[in-house]
């Protein structure tokens, strides 16, 4: 039985305490903070709660994996699931709109055909067929593999793009701009695909076609709300943890880890104690002044084109009085004219006047007073901590809120005189608060959206969540637990999970 410290009580580092434990090991979590979740937060104020992270749970086979491999207990009796219909409303600059159905291929493609014509739905059939050959191609070596020393398989895009004609020579799509403007050939459907990638911290001018993966992942693969809110799921593997016996400190401000015989042998406190381990687990970022003691992953990809601080999220939290609709759709994105312009604005450190925003409106009686309320979640990717934006400006930051509760009120089909009059009261979370958003590894030319390895420098060292392989994003935080468990208890034989 080996002495397990774990570094953070987020998602990625419970996964991989969780499933610790189960093997028979010691393991102990320090989060510096009083709760565990990480970014899988709530706000709660006079009967009202909101998610402050994901509100939305995408592949949760993951989770399902987790609490099937750790007890007899399956996670649906933990949380209850439900199938959000329809997956998402699209409000598109044009003055169109369209609802596409959850986990149907068919019904996307018919409700896309449907409501913008021209052969949109077809297009869009033929993306997700290619989206899918993606899939296929590198879901094992991005996804369910640790990142081996031999990474530069992943070098090679997987996406099989068209060959179209542009500027009298025939070329492939490389990045989803391109993506969208070659092949999906509609500025509607370009949106669709580009604010996607926006929402998961990618620039589209930038990031490779592979990510087809993300859209094609919630599609196929469905949307999920869980009752009470993302928070719950945050809950209910905290719980599992408990369960396995794994020990939480809470209030621990991990300063350093502590090399013995060149490899990693226990972790030093902000109150002076060192605490001996035979392994140690990363789950959160280090502090700048003791990221050479953290060592980094031994197989470490080129930079992120572009370089820069990630994006964050700019959300509006809004209490409402009156009944909630019952055909209300639960998320609606209101897209912006321009995505790349947008990205332009994010990446380069300015406010976008008219960003993509998506907007939450669970039919949830624990998110609210009573039915006679509703609880509202609004955001939008913004320029991150660092990004060149003050968002501890308090003028800036109501500025930048009432542009969101302009674009909810479009959805919601208010005016905006007419969704403030109902307003109670509002909170702002801007990237000050929440920080950036890691986005999920990709194959792509140069390795540059890839992560680094799980495994570090420093023998006993490992590294989980979205700042390691591979990547952000809540199903990939679980699976980066299951990647580092696998290679404790299995050592440099663990070939990643079936």
């Amino acid at each position: 039985m080996a002495r397990i410290a774990v570094i953070g009580a987020g998602m990625g580092a419970m996964a991989a305490a969780a499933r610790l434990a189960v093997a028979g090991h010691r393991v102990t979590v320090y989060e510096r903070s009083a709760t565990y979740g990480g970014a899988v937060g709530s706000f709660e104020r006079d009967g009202f709660v909101f998610d402050t992270g994901p509100g939305l749970l995408h592949l949760p086979a993951v989770w399902r994996d987790l609490f099937l491999k750790t007890g007899r207990e399956p996670l649906e009796r933990c949380v209850s699931l439900t199938q959000v219909d329809p997956s998402s409303r699209h409000l598109f600059a044009d003055g169109s709109e369209v609802s596409l159905p959850n986990a149907s291929r068919a019904g996307v493609v018919s409700a896309l055909e449907s409501a913008l014509g021209g052969g949109a739905g077809e297009r869009w059939g033929g993306f997700l067929d290619r989206a899918r050959d993606a899939w296929d191609r590198s879901r094992r070596p991005l996804l369910e593999e640790p990142l081996w020393s031999d990474w530069r398989i992943l070098e090679r895009d997987p996406y099989p793009a068209l060959r179209v004609r542009r500027l009298l020579r025939a070329r492939q799509a490389a990045t989803v701009a391109e993506v969208g403007a070659w092949e999906l050939a509609d500025p509607r459907l370009a949106a669709l695909f580009e604010g996607c990638a926006l929402g998961y911290g990618l620039d589209p001018r930038h990031a490779p076609a592979s990510a087809s993966l993300l859209p094609y992942m919630e599609q196929t693969f469905g949307s999920w709300y869980v009752a009470g809110g993302l928070r719950e799921l945050a809950r209910a593997v905290y719980e599992r943890c408990a369960a396995r016996r794994v020990e939480f400190v809470f209030g621990a401000e991990v300063t350093s880890v502590v090399e013995r015989d060149g490899r990693a042998a226990g972790i030093g406190l902000a109150d002076g104690s060192v605490v001996e381990a035979d392994h140690v687990v990363a789950g959160a970022e280090p502090p700048p002044a003791g990221r050479e003691l953290w060592g980094d992953g031994d197989v470490r990809p080129p930079e992120e084109s572009g370089g820069g601080p990630p994006p964050g999220r700019l959300s509006v939290l809004l209490a409402l009085r009156g009944v909630r609709p019952p055909a209300a759709a639960h998320r609606s994105v209101v897209h912006a004219p321009d995505t790349g312009e947008e990205a332009g604005m994010v990446f380069g450190g300015r406010i976008a006047e008219r960003p993509t925003v998506t907007v939450l409106r669970p039919d949830d009686p624990a998110g609210r007073p009573d039915d006679g309320h509703e609880a509202v979640t609004v955001s939008a990717t913004v320029a991150g901590p660092g990004g060149g934006v003050d968002w501890t400006d308090k003028a800036l930051r109501e500025r930048s809120a009432e542009t969101l509760i302009d674009a909810a009120a479009r959805a919601m089909g208010e005016s905006a005189a007419g969704i403030r009059e109902r307003l109670l009261w509002h909170e702002i979370l801007t990237p000050a608060e929440t920080g950036g958003i890691p986005a999920p590894a990709l194959a792509g030319p140069g390795g540059r959206h890839l992560r680094p390895a799980n495994t570090t420098r420093l023998p006993g060292l490992l590294l989980a969540g979205g700042r390691a392989h591979p990547g952000g994003g809540l199903a990939h935080a679980g699976m980066s637990g299951a990647l580092v468990a696998g290679l404790i208890v299995e050592g440099a034989g663990f070939r990643g999970s079936r």
